[in-house]
């Protein structure tokens, strides 16, 4: 069994700070749970016990439909270099969208990503070690949001941003609401 802690200390902050890949899990009370992958320059740790992450468009929006209904979240992080480790964070998170009055404070902790979505901010309740040996040893490539996804949300322009979020983000896979705001 790994350490349980209610919040992040130095060596756990240090090794989130390197990861350049975490992942995401969310539910509502029925339907699918979500686990997505994240890269980018996307998650900061504001103090230790509280996790901010910006989402950019994707083809679906379930982790702010969730949160909309049930407000837990896990975050992992695993180490695909060096020593094997996984940590996990556990809390209840809050989706804040552009219009929100928190967004421009928030958004600033980011670079600006075109098809930037929305930011989750997760308030810490436990966190969690594991031994990692299961998960494989591989040599990180490229982040292809970077040379992929964002060059397209950048061609597309605003208004394409937003015409892709009616179309695709509107509601999640079980059709519950996402909360996104198309002005």
């Amino acid at each position: 069994m790994g350490i349980q802690t209610s919040k992040l200390n130095g060596s756990f902050k240090q090794f989130i700070e390197r990861q350049i890949l975490f992942f995401v899990a969310t539910a509502g009370p029925r339907g699918r749970v979500n686990l997505s992958p994240k890269g980018l320059d996307s998650l900061k740790i504001i103090n230790d016990n509280q996790i901010v992450w910006l989402s950019v468009t994707g083809s679906g929006n379930e982790t702010a439909a969730h949160v909309l209904q049930n407000p837990r979240m896990t975050l992992m992080f695993c180490a695909f270099e060096g020593d094997a480790f996984t940590l996990r964070v556990y809390g209840a998170a809050q989706v804040i969208y552009p219009p929100h009055d928190e967004w421009d404070q928030l958004y600033s902790l980011f670079p600006n990503y075109a098809g930037a979505r929305n930011i989750f901010k997760l308030d810490i309740d436990l966190v969690t070690t594991s031994c990692g040996t299961g998960v494989p040893e591989m040599t990180f490539v490229r982040q292809r949001a970077e040379t992929e996804l964002v060059p397209w949300y950048a061609e597309l322009g605003v208004a394409g941003v937003k015409a892709f979020w009616r179309k695709k983000n509107m509601t999640s896979i079980d059709d519950a609401p996402t909360g996104i705001i198309v002005e």
